[in-house]
């Protein structure tokens, strides 16, 4: 079955590679990421990439892969930032304490539809303001919800637990999406 990956994240595309199964991007711009002032924190990413996959129409035999990954610190969503001071902000707020990175991931076909979240708990040592700085000038994390990228810089030296999937964290948990796919009977 043709797979499609309805992302223009590089880490997305960079893991999904690595299942060995060919893919093709679609992406259609501009489509509408709001919800549910009322919609809990944790069915939020869930909610949003069921909501991507509704504006696609798949062919024969496609399966469609849509994703959103939020960053939740203490039930209050941290997304990408707007610009430097926003990033330092956000990482702040992230120094010394445990959060959770949610992914909504929707798999859509013709006669299918299944969708799910996987929860990954990052936990960051406190943050000296000079890494901050450092990190957000010369990485500039401003495409990335929570303001990091934990295969990055910060990563390396902030991140002091996980609990979950490190893939999850990147943005796409390629674990749990190769064993779902194989109900599609998509095969590497």
């Amino acid at each position: 079955m043709p797979l499609i990956l309805s992302s223009n994240s590089p880490r997305r595309k960079e893991l999904l590679a690595g299942l060995d199964i060919p893919f093709e991007v679609r992406v259609i711009e501009d489509i509408d990421e709001s919800y549910p002032d009322t919609l809990p924190t944790g069915d939020i990413a869930e909610y949003i990439a069921q909501k991507k996959a509704a504006a696609y129409e798949v062919g024969n035999d496609e399966v469609l892969i849509t994703a959103d990954t939020i960053v939740v610190l203490d039930d209050q969503i941290l997304g990408k930032p707007a610009d430097a001071e926003e990033a330092k902000q956000m990482l702040r707020s992230l120094s010394g304490m445990t959060h959770h990175v949610i992914t909504g991931v929707c798999l859509k076909s013709r006669d299918q539809l299944h969708h799910f979240s996987v929860i990954s708990e990052v936990t960051f040592k406190t943050l000296a303001e000079e890494e901050i700085r450092y990190y957000v000038e010369n990485y500039k994390p401003f495409d990335k919800a929570g303001a990091y990228g934990i295969q990055e810089w910060i990563g390396y030296i902030g991140v002091t637990g996980l609990s979950g999937s490190y893939f999850n964290v990147m943005g796409l948990p390629v674990q749990r999406i190769y064993e779902e796919l194989k109900k599609f009977n998509v095969k590497y």
